[in-house]
């Protein structure tokens, strides 16, 4: 007995030993940053911020890596599926974190429990638009007339189960209504069939559309957030003007492999809390046409990413949507 109750004791004592040692030594060599979409868009530009801001703290370069593909999967597998080391992380978005778990049967990893949140960076905000030849000005007129043509009105999408369908299938069960879906390959090629008339309806992110509501070529109907946009700011929220308790943003998170040690976890967290409390990444953000998020401990975190698993699956079976 003596003897098994040294070797606990040692045991007991090399884990509190080795713990400190794994977050001080940690980063000794490049991390990478996977974003799993091409360069240039939010997630991307969010990722290289934060690589840029963590290699001046820690001193060791943090780099970004683009690995889009399979609607986000292959970026996300990447990481999910990496050595649980700290030296790969995932800039994803809901997406890969909570909205694949249900559209994907086979999904080659589960985010609940391969992925840890490091740090919530920021949410997305989404507009309802449309295009000005639609003789709607306000979010009750929409649904007023969705009403009358009975599923006949058409939206565009990113594809299906983007944030821009799943979006529009809340609003639709909320607001009691039957739209019709038009998917697209990414949302850039949906709004400008939006802007040409060919699709009248569509939930978009605020950064491409901004510069198009202000110039007259989309009407922007309200907000998906419970407040105002900093980015659109006269525009009300869908709460506000017509579907009381609506609420639906994207979200960009930076993750870690399951299994990552927890004082490297507890370090990335404290880091990225630390970055995302500053004035000047605040701003970065908020010109981005996006909004800042709290962080308050990576227990919480975990518990979002569950709920929006759950709350967003619900809505993609709603919908039918299959990424299969």
């Amino acid at each position: 007995m003596g003897y098994i109750r040294s070797l606990v004791f040692g045991v007991a004592y090399l884990v509190t030993a080795v713990a400190p040692a794994l977050a001080q030594d940690y980063p000794s060599r490049t991390v990478t940053i996977v974003v799993p979409f091409t360069p240039g868009g939010s997630t991307d530009l969010l990722a290289r911020l934060m690589a840029h801001k963590l290699t001046e703290r820690l001193k060791i370069s943090f780099v970004v890596e683009n690995k889009p593909g399979a609607g986000t999967v292959i970026g996300a597998n990447a990481v999910a599926k990496a050595v649980p080391d700290g030296y790969t992380l995932l800039m994803g978005t809901s997406s890969p974190m909570a909205i694949n778990a249900t559209l994907h049967k086979k999904l080659p990893y589960n985010p609940a429990t391969d992925l840890v949140p490091l740090g919530m960076v920021a949410q997305s905000p989404f507009v309802l638009i449309v295009n000005p030849g639609l003789n709607v000005n306000s979010v009750a007129e929409l649904i007023k007339l969705a009403k009358a043509r009975n599923g006949e009105l058409t939206y565009a999408s990113a594809g299906a189960g983007s944030p821009h369908h799943l979006f529009m299938e809340l609003f639709a069960t909320m607001a009691g209504i039957k739209l019709t879906h038009v998917p697209y390959k990414g949302s850039l090629p949906a709004l400008n069939d939006v802007v040409g008339g060919q699709v009248p309806v569509m939930f978009c992110d605020v950064p491409p559309t901004a510069g198009m509501i202000q110039s007259g070529k989309v009407r922007a109907l309200g907000i998906s957030t419970p407040t105002h946009s900093t980015a659109l700011p006269g525009v009300a929220p869908i709460s506000q003007s017509g579907v009381p308790g609506f609420s639906a943003v994207a979200w960009l998170a930076l993750a870690a492999p399951g299994g990552t040690p927890q004082p490297i976890v507890d370090k990335l967290f404290r880091e990225t809390k630390s970055i995302l409390a500053t004035g000047d990444v605040r701003d970065q953000i908020s010109n981005l046409g996006l909004l800042p998020m709290e962080n308050p401990s990576v227990p919480e975190l975990r518990a979002f990413v569950m709920s929006e698993i759950a709350r967003w699956g619900e809505v993609v079976k709603a919908s039918g949507a299959t990424a299969d």
